[in-house]
């Protein structure tokens, strides 16, 4: 701390471009992060939109009409419409797993660095809790 105020009482010149070129630094990697933000909150809203569908999936025991209701309802929540897998269809025995996998791109916008393409993937296993005779 002492070095910092002896730069800046320095009258030469010398610490003040030294100074200047740091807080420089600083703005870009701080504008840099506010630009990567929204990704992480995309990649957090996926997870939860993946172990949502799962969810439905396993109190409903298929993967049908109800996971489909539950994709719009989710879609229009969070204004994402990602492209769902399944790794099965139609009715999931008691304790059978069954697994879905989210992906997604968003647009990593790093302002005059440039835009770059992401391609955001969750996934999500859980079993069955319905038995069909």
């Amino acid at each position: 701390m002492k070095r910092i105020w002896k730069v800046l009482r320095d009258r030469r010149g010398e610490g003040y471009v030294d100074v200047a070129v740091a807080v420089f630094a600083i703005l870009m990697a701080v504008a840099v992060g506010f630009q990567a933000f929204p990704v992480f909150i995309a990649k957090m809203q996926l997870d939860n939109f993946a172990d949502e569908l799962i969810r439905e999936a396993e109190v409903s025991g298929r993967v049908g009409t109800e996971t489909t209701a539950r994709y719009e309802r989710l879609s229009e929540k969070t204004g994402m419409s990602p492209t769902v897998t399944w790794s099965t269809s139609g009715r999931i025995q008691l304790n059978q797993e069954v697994s879905v996998r989210v992906t997604v791109d968003v647009n990593l916008g790093l302002g005059i660095i440039g835009d770059y393409p992401v391609t955001l993937v969750s996934e999500a296993t859980g079993k069955s809790e319905v038995y069909w005779k």
